[in-house]
């Protein structure tokens, strides 16, 4: 049954939208950002060429550098100064997450409140630095030593300086953009960092849309593969958005307590555990892992003689780990259970949880607090788990067969993105139609007080 902020929520019109000056300046603001970022993509590293580097891209296709590519729309293809994205800093705040969970001194700073995950921040920002600069390296020596392997020269003039000033210049495009995130939060709509990865993503579909249309006018691909792309895609987003706001809802009983009237009377709450409490986390964790032997053996793979056992092994990872493989898709979906239960046990502690609703005086009914409570929390949880892992799989799993088997290579469609896409626009139009609710409440409250005047 749907509750009274979901009634308000549903009769919300554009009336109240044009009314709503401090949202419409919010959504200005977010836009203007985003396209700041977008033309950012297509500002080069100093000191490469990006008809070579285009070549180079087109040689290594298929491997993680397709994923980080379409996380930061198509700006590592072009190697611009925000190449890297915002990934360093994502794979920073994962590895702070993980700290926190299992080192003592972590785990404390983050039960101290504000003050504590303000400095966890802090730590991930010099994460994100390190994980920039060193990533930042690779990229500057793999140019010049991949490009001068195949008879190509990428770097301009290479040496130590173009190794210095790429680092530089890519910590200071990461950097920028994490800040742009953080006004996108502060002062615009939606979670920025979020939202620059969405738009990375959503600045490729146009792309894939027409190579997709192209091969159909060109003969290259059936009509009837397009249609069920297409269709594939739509009941992608439509099965997404549906599971992606399934929750299992835990009642929650607080003792009775006097009201105003001297009546003794029961508060009641809800503890929403949500089915895909992990995110697109597992999925993203499970590719990278997979596809980045791929990717290290594109590199390797002209300079190594294949007559030889290590020359052997490149090839057999080649044949047996790339997209839509047996072999692949099999690791893919077993990564993805996996990490869908590791993950989730980081993020979700049932023994906190059941700590705060003990401190506080709730309790589920039929279960005792403290102790019970918490196993009661991670059986539900491992539970929902199940279904989550599942849904998760599905979402990745089926347009990768569905790619193999049509021959098209095409990752803006891939489940992880779609995952990211749903999410974030979900959370985004959340955000819009709490700010827009806030709005007719003040109005409501506005002509309240004019009528207590008037009386």
């Amino acid at each position: 049954m749907a509750s009274r902020a979901d009634n308000i929520a549903s009769n919300l019109s554009l009336e109240n939208f044009s009314k709503a000056t401090e949202l419409k300046s919010r959504i200005w603001f977010t836009v203007g950002a985003l396209i700041v970022f977008r033309f950012l993509s297509f500002v080069p590293l100093p000191g490469v060429n990006p008809k070579v580097l285009e070549q180079l891209y087109a040689n290594t296709k298929g491997g993680i550098l397709d994923i980080f590519n379409t996380f930061s729309g198509g700006s590592l293809e072009r190697m611009s100064l925000i190449a890297l994205g915002v990934m360093p800093y994502i794979t920073a705040s994962i590895v702070v997450q993980l700290a926190a969970s299992l080192h003592p001194a972590l785990a404390a700073l983050k039960k101290e409140g504000e003050s504590g995950r303000q400095k966890l921040n802090q730590y991930t920002r010099y994460g994100a630095v390190l994980l920039t600069a060193i990533q930042g390296y690779a990229i500057a020596t793999g140019l010049e030593a991949y490009g001068a392997s195949a008879g190509m020269q990428a770097v301009v003039i290479p040496g130590m300086m173009f190794r210095i000033c790429a680092v530089i210049s890519l910590i200071g495009g990461t950097m920028f953009l994490l800040w742009l995130g953080e006004q996108i939060t502060s002062r615009g709509i939606g979670n920025g960092t979020s939202l620059i990865i969405m738009a990375g993503i959503v600045a490729q579909m146009p792309q894939f849309f027409v190579q997709l249309f192209e091969g159909g006018r060109s003969g290259q691909t059936n009509g009837f593969v397009i249609f069920g792309m297409v269709a594939l895609v739509v009941g992608m987003i439509l099965f997404i958005s549906h599971m992606e706001r399934a929750t299992r809802r835990l009642l929650i009983q607080y003792p009775k307590r006097a009201t105003q009237n001297g009546m003794m009377q029961a508060d009641r709450s809800h503890l929403p555990l949500k089915i895909n409490t992990a995110g697109v986390i597992p999925p993203i964790f499970a590719s990278s892992l997979l596809l980045l032997p791929l990717t290290i053996t594109q590199f390797a793979g002209k300079s190594v003689n294949q007559d030889t056992t290590w020359g052997q092994v490149i090839l057999w990872l080649n044949m047996h780990l790339g997209h839509g493989k047996p072999a692949y898709m099999a690791l893919y979906a077993i990564g993805i259970v996996f990490f869908c239960f590791f993950y989730t046990a980081i993020v979700f502690n049932p023994e906190e949880t059941a700590d705060n609703l003990k401190r506080n005086g709730g309790f589920i009914p039929g279960i005792r607090p403290g102790k019970n409570t918490s196993n009661y929390l991670d059986y539900v949880l491992t539970r929902i788990t199940v279904l989550g892992a599942a849904y998760i799989t599905i979402v990745c799993v089926v347009p990768e067969f569905f790619m193999e088997q049509t021959g098209l290579r095409l990752v803006v469609a891939g489940g992880t993105s779609l995952l990211i896409v749903v999410n974030v626009t979900v959370d985004t139009i959340t955000q819009i139609q709490s700010h827009l609710l806030a709005h007719q409440y003040g109005d409501l409250i506005k002509k309240a007080k004019l009528k207590g005047r008037m009386r």
